[in-house]
Formats: structure tokens, sequence, C-alpha cells
């Protein structure tokens, strides 16, 4: 697994082949979960004092929010760990409708979650910010946001089709609404939360089908009047009393499950492995693809379960199994939305057939990830038929891949792309050939170096 001769130029796509090793074994610990560490960052700098973070991800979304937060007022510093421990971040916040007018564009680089969440926190605040991001995040719709928050007296002006770059001028006070969301997200129904805080009055929102809920839980943390009822059909009524005031916190961030995906997936499928993925976040609103997978016949047992900060924790044992091919529930996607492309990868060496549906969503991501998914596991020797909410696949019963056949397999500038098909690699007898890693460092810049440590 060498990089291709063009990886150390920083201005060129940086082009890799992963291929077949040796079996996963040992012990490894995934970067801190990305939704609470962005979320961490953002409470904290609406706190009055000093809020201590561990275990943050450092990848380049989260340190988009960073810099967006210390724009907006809230002093926020790293500081090294000694030895081996791990670093601390310091945040001292300005208080709840305390947030200061940004002197340049917020750079939002490739992070969706960072530019919906604080147009959210902008909403109910009287300064004005542009958005920007890169090429990637750019192509994707902020409509879905921009709706309520409009009914909330925000006011927009966007690109052509509601898209980056975008100025928006928050409203003070704002509206509270009662809104329900049309599509299930998680990230819709967060920054409406979030513009909420400073709103005076009860903002509402309405959710038919649960999606993860660490807004909800750290919120709460935080000092929110927020509470949550659930209807008899499932449907989750959320109420945020506005104007509240946050006290500072001392958050312990987990692994997080959407990084731990990979390897737990690369496991399952490289013979001979055993691996314990340390310390992962187990919040049900994240965690569907681990009961997918073990539906599939996966070994995946938690050892150690515990609470985290309000939030379960578990170390994962994954032995190496023989999967088997399902029809997976739709009502889970929300559960497991950013795991699709990986469980993808093992469905097309399980055992006969997978089909998913009710995927829309994933068309609007940082690619459109069922057409690319299909195409990148096409290439690499899968039997793939692509649907418009899904893809179906044919599994190869446990056999290797073909690999890339020398094609390169276009990503799109999408990290889970890029992860997901280095798996892929794994699996394969001629390995698969990526277009440009660059982008794994938005979520997990410690990839690359996990896997080589793994499967040598």
């Amino acid at each position: 697994m060498t990089p291709a001769p063009n990886a150390a130029d920083p201005n060129q796509m940086r082009a890799r082949r992963f291929a077949a090793g040796g079996p996963l074994r040992g012990r490894i610990r995934v970067p801190g979960d990305k939704s609470i560490s962005h979320r961490s960052l953002m409470l904290s700098a609406l706190a009055v004092g000093e809020s201590r973070v561990t275990g943050l991800l450092e990848g380049e979304d989260v340190l988009a929010t960073a810099a967006a937060m210390r724009a907006m007022g809230a002093d926020i510093e790293r500081i090294a760990p000694a030895g081996d421990g791990e670093a601390e971040w310091r945040i001292h916040g300005v208080g709840v409708g305390a947030l200061l007018q940004p002197t340049q564009a917020l750079d939002m680089g490739n992070s969706g979650t960072s530019t919906r969440l604080l147009m959210g926190l902008v909403a109910a605040h009287p300064i004005t910010a542009c958005f920007v991001g890169d090429a990637s995040l750019s192509k994707r719709p902020m409509g879905r946001v921009i709706d309520p928050l409009s009914l909330m007296g925000a006011e927009f002006t966007a690109s052509p089709g509601g898209r980056l770059p975008l100025m928006m001028r928050g409203a003070a006070p704002a509206v509270p609404i009662t809104y329900r969301l049309p599509v299930a997200s998680a990230q819709v129904k967060s920054a409406v939360l979030l513009a909420g805080l400073n709103t005076p009055g009860t903002t509402t929102v309405i959710e038919p089908i649960p999606t993860r809920d660490h807004s909800e839980r750290m919120l709460r943390g935080f000092g929110a009047d927020l509470s949550v009822e659930v209807e008899p059909d499932g449907t989750r009524i959320i109420t945020l009393r506005g104007e509240a005031q946050f006290r500072p916190q001392t958050i312990a961030v987990p692994g997080d499950p959407s990084s731990a995906a990979f390897f737990v997936t690369a496991a399952l499928l490289v013979p001979g492995s055993d691996l314990v993925v340390e310390n992962v976040g187990l919040n049900p609103t994240r965690a569907g693809l681990f009961d997918v997978l073990r539906q599939m016949g996966g070994s995946i047992e938690e050892v150690n379960p515990r609470e985290v900060g309000g939030e379960p924790v578990a170390d994962l044992r994954v032995r190496h199994s023989t999967l088997t091919g399902i029809e997976v529930d739709p009502a889970i996607a929300p559960s497991m939305i950013d795991e699709f492309p990986i469980l993808f990868v093992a469905a097309a060496l399980a055992q006969g057939r997978t089909v998913t549906s009710g995927l829309d969503e994933l068309r609007v991501k940082e690619s459109d990830r069922l057409a690319v998914m299909a195409a990148a596991l096409t290439a690499a020797g899968a039997r793939v038929e692509e649907r418009a909410d899904g893809l179906v696949i044919d599994g190869t019963g446990g056999d290797p891949l073909r690999g890339g056949n020398n094609q390169r397999i276009a990503t799109h500038l999408d990290h889970r792309i890029a992860m997901s098909m280095a798996v892929a690699g794994l699996a394969s007898r001629d390995g698969v050939d990526v277009d440009d890693t660059r982008p794994i460092a938005t979520s997990f810049p410690q990839f690359e170096a996990l896997l080589d440590g793994l499967s040598q």
C-alpha cells in the first residue's frame, strides 16, 4: 500500500493504491465524534466562562467551526498534550445572543454541518455573515435550512439553487416558530433549535422520523430549557424555550462511530482479522450500521459498555465474518446515513443480494453517493444496480473483489467515498486506486496511518 509518486505534492490530487495486506489485529482508537465535536465548540462559545473539551476531532471540518466561532468573538485555545495524552481545547464563550459581527467571510471548507448549524446560530443575532466553501460544498443545497430560518426572520442572498457563496442577515429579535421537518435531517433540526436559543418564546421542531439527537442532549447539558415528547407513532416534538443562559461544561468527546465504521467493516471482510476499536460512541440515533452488519452475520461484540458525557460508549471487538445480504429497512437510514458507502462495500462481498431504499438524502451529500458508489464498486468488479433511492448489490460470496484494473476511482472530493474504496482495496485481488485521498483530512486525518499500521 504505497503512495503514488505525486503524493508529496500538496497542489496535486493525491492518488493512492490500496491493496490486500495481512489480517487487521490489535487495538485502535478512532478520532472524536465529528457531530459532537462541532456542537461542543458552538455551544461552549455561547456559554459565559471557560469550557474544556478533550477528544475533539481535529479534522478540517471541525477546525472550520472553531475558526468561525473565533471570528464571532469566542476565545478558543488548543492546549498541546503532554506525552501521549490528548489535547485539551479551552473555550471562553461570549454568551447566548452576544456573537460579534465577523469581519470577513466565514470559510466552511467542505463542512456542510458547520455551514447549516452556524446559519442557525447567526439567524437570531443582529449580525451579517457571508458563508463560503470549497467546490464540493458550494454544490450542496442550503434551501432546507434557509426556509425555516427565513420564517424566523433571517434574510438570505444565496447563489443560484440556494447554494454558497451565501450572505445572511440575522434577526433581532427572531420570531419563534413551530416547524415540521419535511425531510429527516439532524442538521435542519439543529439549525432551528440553535436559532431558538436567542429567540423570545418557544421554538418547536416536529420530527416525524427520528434523527441523531446530539443537539438535544448537549443543549440540555449546557442549560437550555428543552423537552422532547414522543407521540405513539414515533414522531418527536422538541420544544425549546428561548433566551437561554448557558453554563460552561467539561466535555469528553467519544470516538466517532462513522470513523469506526471503516475499520469495523474492514475487519469483518479481511480473513483472519480480530480487531478492537476502543471508545466508540454508540448513541442509538447513530449506531444503525453496527446493527445492520450484525443482521448480515457480522461478529461485533460490545466490550466494557459505559456512559461518557451522557452518551453511550463501548469498545467494539470485531472478527472476520461471513456476511449474508439482506434487505435493509429504510426506517434505519437516519441512524446510519453517513455509513451507507461503507455498507455498500460490505454488501459487495456478502453472500447473496443486499437491497437498500429510501436513500434520496445520499444524492445531496458531499457527492451523489448513490451514483458515485455504484460507479466505484462496479469499476472494482462488484455487481451493482443503481435505483432512484438506493442500490441493489449482488455480493461475491466472500471472494475478493477483482480490484480497480488500473482504473482510478473517482471520489468527487468526498472523504467517505475515498475511505470506503480504500477498504474495498483491502478486500480485492488487484488493489483499488483512489484518485485523491486529500479529502479524508476533513474528518479523519489519521485514517491512512491507522490503516497502514494494521494491515502490514
